[in-house]
Formats: C-alpha cells, sequence, structure tokens
C-alpha cells in the first residue's frame, strides 16, 4: 500500500532538516486516514480511529462506541412528540430542547449492560473500541492521504520557518524585488516570502517596475490562508530612522539617538536628535560630512526634504528648534494642555507656517504640542495640534 522507504526517508527529512517531529506526522496520518476511510465507508455517527505502523505498512481501522445509559441519551420511541428536536453535530447528537441528553446513536453508543459484556468494570463516557475490517480497495485511498498530509506538514512547517525568519527582521529595512503590481498594490519578491507595499505605505510619486529592487521597512509579518505575508512600507517614520541607523554609526552605537521623527512622506520630515555626551554634536552626525549622510537618505526617500535639530528637555526650546528655519520672536506656553501660542515677525511668517501649513503642522507632531502661530501685533495666522509626536507609534 505504502512506498515505506520513501516514507521513511521524508520522515527523516522533514524531523532533522524542518525540526518537525516524526511522531506528529505519523499521527497526522493516522487521523487522515481514519477521515478518508470514515468518507468512504463509514455511517453517520462514527467515530473512526486508525493505528499506523511505519516499519510495516499495517493499517488497521476502530470503531469508537462512548458508553451510555438513560441518563445520557434520549431513545426515539421515548421522545415526546410536542418537544422540539434540534440537530446537532456529524456524530449523530440531536439533543431535546431544554434536556441535557443527546438521542442514540446506535453507530455513536453503547449501552452500559452490553459494555459490561465486553469488558466487566466498563464505566459511563469510557470509550470501548472495536476493530473494524478493511477495504480491499482502500490502499489507493490510503498512500494518496499519507502523501496529501505530508505536504501539508512540509507546507506547515515552512510556514512556520518563515515567519521565524522574517519575525527576527521584523523592525528592519529588507530588500526585494518587485514581483509585479496590481492595482497599485506591490508585490515584492523576498525569497522564501512576499512582500507587500501597499499603495498607502507607498511614497508619493513613486513608481517600480517589474525585475526592479527596493528597499522598504518589514513593520509586520503575518500568516494567512494563502501563506505568509510581509507588510512593508516607505512612508513609515521607522523607515527614515533605520536609513539614517545605517549612514551613521553614532546612532548605531547609541552615542546619539532619534528622540522623534514627525514625516509628510514624499514631501518633508523633521528628526529630533540628542547626544549622550557633551562632545558630540547629534545634528552633525546625522548631516555628516558636507552633507553626505543625509544626502544619501535623500536620494533614498527621492529627494524628501528633512530638517535635523536638536533635541531638548525644554518646551520652548524643543519647539523653537522645531519650527526652524523660522526664527521665533516670543513663545509662551501652557504645560496643562501643551499649547504653545508663538509670536513671528511679519517676514517669519511663512517660513514659520511653511507651505501648506506643513512646517507648524511637523513641528506639532514632532514635539506633541498645540501650536499656535500668531503675528508680532497677535492676530492668530496657523493653529497645529498632535497630541501626541509620530514617532509614538509602534513599529
Amino acid at each position: 500500500m505504502f512506498d515505506l522507504k520513501v516514507i521513511n526517508s521524508v520522515l527523516g527529512e522533514l524531523e532533522e532538516v524542518r525540526g518537525i517531529p516524526r511522531a506528529s506526522i505519523i499521527e497526522a496520518i493516522e487521523a487522515a486516514l481514519a477521515t478518508a476511510y470514515k468518507k468512504e465507508y463509514g455511517k453517520k455517527g462514527q467515530i473512526i480511529r486508525t493505528t499506523f505502523d511505519i516499519n510495516t505498512g499495517e493499517t488497521n481501522f476502530f470503531q469508537v462506541k462512548i458508553v451510555v445509559d438513560d441518563t445520557r441519551v434520549i431513545f426515539n420511541d421515548s421522545e415526546d412528540e410536542n418537544k422540539e428536536i434540534k440537530e446537532g453535530d456529524l456524530s449523530g447528537e440531536i439533543s431535546i430542547k431544554s434536556d441535557e441528553r443527546v438521542v442514540y446513536n446506535p453507530e455513536h453508543h453503547i449501552l452500559i449492560e452490553d459494555a459490561r459484556k465486553i469488558k466487566k468494570d466498563a464505566q459511563l463516557d469510557e470509550e470501548i473500541i472495536f476493530p473494524i475490517e478493511s477495504k480491499g480497495d482502500y490502499g489507493r485511498i490510503a498512500a494518496q492521504t499519507a502523501k496529501q498530509v505530508i505536504m501539508q506538514k512540509i507546507r506547515e512547517a515552512e510556514k512556520v520557518s518563515v515567519v521565524a525568519e522574517f519575525g527576527k527582521r521584523e523592525g528592519d529595512i529588507v530588500t526585494g524585488t518587485v514581483q509585479r503590481v496590481e492595482r497599485g498594490n506591490i508585490f515584492v519578491d523576498m525569497g522564501r516570502a512576499t512582500g507587500l507595499l501597499s499603495y498607502e505605505e507607498q511614497i508619493p510619486g513613486e513608481r517600480f517596475s517589474q525585475g526592479e529592487r527596493v528597499r522598504a521597512y518589514l513593520y509586520r509579518v503575518e500568516e494567512s490562508p494563502r501563506g505568509v505575508f510581509l507588510r512593508l512600507s516607505r512612508s513609515h517614520p521607522k523607515f527614515l530612522e533605520k536609513l539614517f541607523e545605517a549612514e551613521a554609526p553614532e546612532l548605531a552605537n547609541g552615542t546619539v539617538v532619534i528622540k522623534a521623527v514627525a514625516r509628510e512622506a514624499g514631501y518633508r520630515s523633521k528628526i529630533a536628535a540628542e547626544a549622550k555626551g557633551s562632545h558630540i554634536d547629534p545634528v552633525g552626525a546625522l548631516v555628516g560630512q558636507r552633507g553626505v549622510r543625509v544626502s544619501t537618505v535623500m536620494s533614498e526617500l527621492r529627494g524628501e526634504k528633512i530638517d535635523i535639530i536638536e533635541w531638548s528637555a525644554e518646551p520652548k526650546k524643543f519647539i523653537e528648534e522645531a519650527l526652524s528655519p523660522a526664527r521665533i520672536l516670543n513663545i509662551e506656553i501652557n504645560e496643562d494642555d501643551k499649547s504653545a501660542v508663538v509670536s513671528v515677525s511679519e517676514d517669519q511668517q511663512s517660513l514659520a507656517i511653511g507651505k501648506g501649513g506643513q512646517n507648524v503642522r511637523l513641528a506639532a507632531k514632532l514635539t506633541g504640542w498645540r501650536i499656535d502661530i500668531q503675528s508680532a501685533k497677535g492676530e492668530e495666522l496657523a493653529v497645529a495640534k498632535f497630541p501626541l509626536p509620530e514617532v509614538s507609534k509602534e513599529n
């Protein structure tokens, strides 16, 4: 019925290479064989079990019956015609409404007096096992079933392996090749899995062609019936952080840390950095000599403008830095509701607000403060409010 040499070889490889215990595969094969037997030859309500000897290839089938009495079951001839009956599962268990008992099924149940003729000390709810004959034409079905179970186990093991591999890389930048583009979504070949760069996670205006290499931030690993999908992003603030980590050794060794990021992908970003030593310039570390580091990151982001400022624990100083390149006349803050009123001269108004309010909006994101821009005369010019800086988002 089975090619035992092949099966043992496959089981050995699955155990050694993929870490799937041999016993679990044999158990799965037995369960699948029992299901296939019941489907072909069984009756409604039957419980079928199988034992499979991997050394001889011998397969034995058994029917299991549950020991019951009239406290557990209701007999059809004693049912009240006026009572409502509701269907149970395929085991044939039908219960009477408002009664916990189920309808007796001779294929599923055995009365305790009959069970004790087979086993003297049989108890209620115990299982009594009966051997049943193997069918002559079952060999083909059994072999096909075993093959399907093994293939399913291989797929499951592959999925677990992929999740483990990419789970370690979650929160990092990964590189793949564009597989196809569908309705604005980009599917990326990552080798053992497919990455999905959705339209919302792309930098506005970017275009990728089939076969082109793409770098993105892996923010989530998803399991689905169709396989493992890697959720990618190029617009996530963390993508910007990771790009700088690759360029600035000071970030990698912890002497400089990025405290907050505010980003409008494809247009402009603001980064607040802090040095862990007084002798280190955090802004210079990210900008690099002659701007080479920030230029490399901007190139990857298709020319996105990046403002880098020094983080400060003092709200006034931090807000003033966040609004750069505008020069500030005065800042009044309210610690209770985290709001700030910023006064600027007439020639600095456009810089403070930015095109379409972008500068003040990013400053509010970066600091987590509501910022109200006013003229020197006290006229309100723009308001931006963000409860939390964008960097606080999880991965």
